[in-house]
Order: C-alpha cells, then structure tokens, then sequence
C-alpha cells in the first residue's frame, strides 16, 4: 500500500477506538469509519505520531462536542449523504502508518484517504479540539501497540 503522508485535515478511513470502548479495555474499534488528522508529528526518532478525531453520524449531545461536515465537503469526499459531525471532544493517537488504518473501497488505487478538509473549516475544528484539550474536555486513547 501507499501510504499518504499524514497531513492536517486529511480525512482517513480508520478503525477508531472510542473513549468509552477503551474504558472496558476493548483494544479494537468495531468500525471502521472516517476521521480527520488533527496533528501529525516527528519526533526525535523520525518516529510519526498521528492524532485523529472520528466523524460519525450520530448527533453529539452536547452539539459542542462536535462540528457537523457542511454537505458539499461530504460530496468532496465521496462520504454518504446523511448528516455528519467531528467529535472535537475525543481522539485517538498512533504511530503512522498504524495496523488500523483500512483501505477504501471504489477509490482508485488503494488508498486510506478520502481527501482534505477545506482549510478554513479544518482551522475551526483544530481550534475547538485545542480549546478542549486545554479545558481538559478532550480525552485521547493511543493506539500504539507498544503501550497495550
């Protein structure tokens, strides 16, 4: 597979593992499902460490806890047509490329990439998961298989 460089707001197909799966120590997301890069970074070792927020259809309740995806994005990016939110409130992080990235079906070339965030809608989805984080409102599972 070749794997795309994790960029901000590039929206992958991932098995994301929520907050309240990791409590109970479920060690497996049971869908595969988009999400969006929030952060990529190297650190010392070259090693890349990739933080993602998942999109999902459910109505996150409080409406704070998530931006809903404007539907010409969805159409962008060849998601389906029922209204879609970020969660800004919970992300999972992982070393890229990860055993829990999966490719798309009907998109060329394998890939794990649906496409790009428009970039002013991406800045306002960062902006509200950093405000989270540093209310401590956001919680972060990671992946990695080293710290299972």
């Amino acid at each position: 597979m070749n794997w795309p460089a994790p960029q901000p707001g590039l929206v992958i197909r991932y098995a994301y593992l929520w907050q309240h799966q990791a409590l109970v120590r479920q060690q497996e997301g049971t869908k595969d499902r988009p999400c969006a890069v929030v952060l990529a970074a190297r650190d010392d070792n070259a090693t890349e460490r990739v933080y993602v927020l998942p999109i999902t259809h459910a109505e996150p309740r409080p409406p704070q806890e998530g931006m809903e995806i404007p539907g010409p994005v969805k159409t962008r990016l060849r998601l389906d047509e029922e209204r879609s939110w970020i969660i800004v409130t919970e992300g999972n992080v992982f070393t890229w490329p990860g055993p829990d990235l999966r490719p798309l079906a009907g998109h060329g070339p394998a890939s794990v990439a649906y496409g790009f965030l428009p970039p002013r809608f991406f800045r306002v989805v960062r902006d509200r998961f950093v405000d989270c984080a540093r209310a401590r409102r956001a919680k972060l599972t990671v992946r990695d298989e080293w710290t299972r």
